[in-house]
């Protein structure tokens, strides 16, 4: 296994002193938007994913995550962030012409839900692909439970420039293959961004707050929280409460030791805790009274089920699972999982969020990337769970290099790294939107009131409304502005051919003779499939 030593200042010098810096713009770009559909009433819709958006199991842009009525929304990758965001806005426009009198809660924590038994789990036909999607989210139900699961969020997908990839492996005098060099610098981004992504939380986090509905299947940990109010609690200082222990941050999976140190390393430990039972999901069952509870007993049913901030992604293809995607062909791009969705942008993420993660990103690919170890895993969940309850809080020190270190302080350095990166990726921008975007974090550093979460809390308060009450209302708003945004002929036409063949590919799917599902799911795990 190899690490690179070389600083982020060096990379960079010998990329100007070549004239290769340009190679560093142009990355892709993509984004997965997830949004609970709610009825004007602010009650999780239980209507099916309507057909008039498309199949869920076939559409390549309109899908569902875990419920019926969590709908995600994907774009393609650009370059260009701007064509990103204007795909996002065209699916937008393009749903809602097609939700009736139903909306899209526009924060990240739900509303409208009372217990696991309101959140409908996803459907995706009578195909055996579909029943193992369905089956996989009942899994999930046994182990986690549902509520945890209708919250929502947006993942950012982004791929370092292709040109890039031999001049940093002619620079590195890398004696690897240029297919693993790229393999091995993923990781090396995956593992920096790991040690700071509670930045993200702190800048970007924006679920301080949580209906106290949401604790209806899971009350005694109502006790953690302050009441904001009759029908809130929150934490005072919280950023991120979507990203902490009572959220994402499953403590099931809390020992699992994921390898970040290389690929097959990765791909070696993820495979072991999908083969490896679990005696307390043992007792659940997988097959009871003739109905699948879960896809298998095991630590994970499948890949998916790890929650991490930032995954090596690889496109699967048929009937391959992803981590031999990733064994097969290398990793194609990374995964950002950790970001809430914006309330106060209609389409959940300001551009400026876009520019800043893109040019953090590169940052974390550029700097030194030491392996990690066991402690450092520890390390990093502890100041993510920090960030996420309590980032705001004046004083706050995260722990580092073996001691702590003000947060405020750290935020300041990670922000210095990267001015030369944005400045590289500001040349072809007239209005140097990187550094902007630079700026406007850096104002959130030295003043934690503007910052998303803590935007939140201070509206709620000047309106004196409830987290529901707030949500359903920017939401409503959010409604309108689509409504009479309506898409022009052709990019609708485009959406509804789309909407048609999504629907022929499914019926063509489910039109092929099926293997008995419990001989299609032992080819899919052991990869005998055609």
């Amino acid at each position: 296994m190899t690490h690179f030593t070389n600083t982020l200042s060096a990379r960079l010098g010998q990329l100007h002193a070549n004239g290769l810096e340009n190679l560093l713009r142009g990355g892709l770009k993509g984004i997965e938007k997830e949004s609970l559909r709610i009825g004007r009433d602010g009650i999780i819709a239980h209507t099916p994913h309507p057909y008039e958006l498309g199949s869920a199991l076939t559409h390549p842009y309109i899908t569902t995550d875990y419920s019926e009525a969590l709908i995600e929304l994907i774009t393609p990758p650009f370059a260009d962030i701007q064509d990103t965001l204007a795909y996002l806005q065209h699916i937008h426009q393009f749903v809602y012409a097609h939700l009736d009198q139903e909306i899209l809660l526009g924060t990240s924590m739900p509303c409208g839900i009372s217990g696991d038994d309101s959140i409908p789990i996803a459907e995706y036909g009578s195909s055996n692909v579909g029943k193992m999607k369905h089956i996989y989210r009942h899994g999930l139900w046994h182990r986690y439970g549902r509520t945890m699961q209708a919250i929502a969020g947006i993942h950012f997908n982004y791929s370092v420039p292709e040109a890039l990839w031999p001049v940093l492996h002619r620079q590195e005098n890398s004696p690897l293959s240029l297919a693993d060099f790229i393999a091995t610098s993923y990781f090396g981004l995956i593992r920096n961004f790991q040690r700071v992504g509670w930045l993200i939380l702190y800048l970007f986090g924006a679920s301080p707050a949580i209906c106290k509905s949401f604790f209806n299947s899971r009350p005694e940990l109502m006790a953690q929280f302050e009441q904001f109010d009759g029908h809130t609690l929150y934490h005072p200082y919280a950023t991120s409460l979507r990203m902490s222990d009572i959220g994402y941050k499953s403590k099931n999976q809390a020992n699992l030791k994921i390898d970040y140190n290389s690929l097959s390393g990765y791909v070696d430990s993820l495979s072991q805790a999908i083969n490896t039972p679990y005696p307390e999901y043992e007792a659940i069952g997988t097959v009871v009274d003739g109905q699948y509870r879960q896809l298998n007993s095991h630590i994970l049913q499948i890949e998916n089920e790890f929650y991490s901030t930032i995954r090596p992604k690889q496109i699967a293809q048929s009937c391959e699972k992803p981590t031999v995607a990733l064994k097969r062909r290398g990793v194609r791009y990374v995964e950002m999982r950790s970001l809430d969705l914006d309330i106060f942008h209609p389409l959940g993420i300001e551009t400026d969020t876009a520019h800043f993660i893109e040019a953090l990103l590169l940052t974390c690919l550029l700097t030194d990337s030491p392996f990690m170890t066991e402690q450092d895993h520890t390390t990093n969940n502890s100041n993510q769970l920090a960030v996420a309850h309590a980032g705001r809080k004046p004083g706050l020190e995260l722990a580092k290099n073996g001691g702590t270190v003000p947060l405020v302080d750290w935020a300041y350095e990670i922000l210095a790294a990267m001015q030369p990166v944005c400045a590289v990726l500001d040349a072809d921008h007239t209005h140097a939107p990187y550094s902007t975007a630079l700026k406007t974090q850096h104002a959130k550093v030295d003043n934690p009131k503007l910052t998303a979460s803590a935007r939140l809390l201070a509206t709620m308060r000047e309106r004196s409304q409830a987290f529901a009450g707030f949500a359903i209302a920017q939401s409503s708003e959010y409604a309108h502005y689509f409504h009479d945004q309506p898409l022009d002929a052709a990019t609708n036409q485009a959406f509804l051919e789309v909407v048609a063949q999504s629907h022929a590919k499914q019926q063509a799917i489910e039109n092929q003779p099926q293997l008995p599902f419990d001989e299609f799911l032992h080819r899919y795990f052991t990869q005998t499939c055609s």
